[in-house]
């Protein structure tokens, strides 16, 4: 009887298909009217009316050149400050977790408040703290833009630890880890082969939010005087908007092609599995019957 009603409540609690398709519509349109308008704005004629492609065609001829250049650079670092940033935050962040989760379980509230800590102090203020520890790193290692990596990784580590937590907690990782260790592995082949395989999709979300943050990310880099995507389409934006707005879509369209291959590093291939063909013995049958 319980049973029974367990599942009537699960059956009607369970969104139907239209529900489904409206949540996803709705969530398609938030994304979409903004992409179309920046569109419609590149395409404008000015005070002339219509639309066209003069703008396109005219930024492609010139081979984003001149004053535009600047923008490509931009564009590499940004992408070099991303793929830095995720590996600074997982390379430290998720060993730490394990071990927290492992062998010191009473620290988790801790490790949560540090991590979590970084999302109520603003921009403006972390900028403040982190100038005097830029000068002194600017003396022995320089000041270059991959220095931004280290503030990124602050800025990331809330939104990263929630994603790996969140996958943390469905994984018992401490039966998984002993039983690796009484087969003989040792701490690096259990993190490695065991552990961080069942964390895949924790890690991947992680990755995913670390390089939406990175790219979008100004207040840091502009307070800091560095130059990456963001603050080169502010400066473009200020002698040619439509050019700026161009630039944007194809900025993102780079980011969706960067997050879709993180995203194919963690698909497993999976092969059909085969249906095992049962073979029947047969029964020779003999001419006549035996009394």
């Amino acid at each position: 009887m319980t049973a029974g009603l367990r599942s009537v409540r699960g059956v009607a609690h369970a969104p139907g298909r239209l529900t489904r398709l409206l949540i996803l519509g709705g969530v398609g349109l938030v994304f979409a009217v903004p992409i179309l308008a920046m569109i419609e704005f590149t395409l404008r004629r000015g005070l002339v009316g219509g639309y066209d492609f003069q703008r396109w065609i005219e930024l492609f001829q010139n081979g984003l050149t001149g004053e535009y250049a600047p923008v490509l650079v931009a564009l590499g670092n940004s992408v070099g400050l991303a793929v830095g940033t995720v590996v600074i935050v997982l390379v430290l962040l998720v060993p730490t977790m394990l071990l927290v989760h492992i062998r010191f379980p009473r620290l988790r509230r801790t490790l949560e408040i540090v991590c979590i800590l970084p999302i109520s102090i603003p921009a403006i203020v972390l900028v403040v703290g982190l100038a005097p520890v830029f000068s002194v790193l600017a003396r022995f290692a320089g000041s270059g833009v991959w220095t931004l990596a280290f503030a990124y990784g602050i800025t990331v580590l809330p939104f990263a630890y929630r994603a790996i937590h969140a996958n943390l907690d469905g994984v018992d990782v401490r039966t998984l880890s002993e039983a690796a260790r009484t087969l003989g592995a040792g701490w690096a082949s259990v993190l490695v082969r065991v552990l961080v395989p069942n964390l895949r999709r924790g890690i991947l979300a992680g990755a995913f939010i670390a390089v939406a943050v990175v790219l979008g990310e100004f207040t840091i880099a502009s307070l800091l005087s560095r130059v990456n995507l963001q603050t080169a389409l502010v400066v473009v934006s200020k002698n040619d908007p439509y050019s700026a707005v161009i630039l944007s879509l194809l900025a993102l369209f780079a980011a969706f092609l960067l997050l879709l291959a993180i995203g194919r590093l963690g698909t497993e291939r999976r092969r059909p599995a085969r249906t095992p063909t049962t073979l029947t013995p047969t029964t020779p049958t003999s001419g006549g019957d035996q009394s």
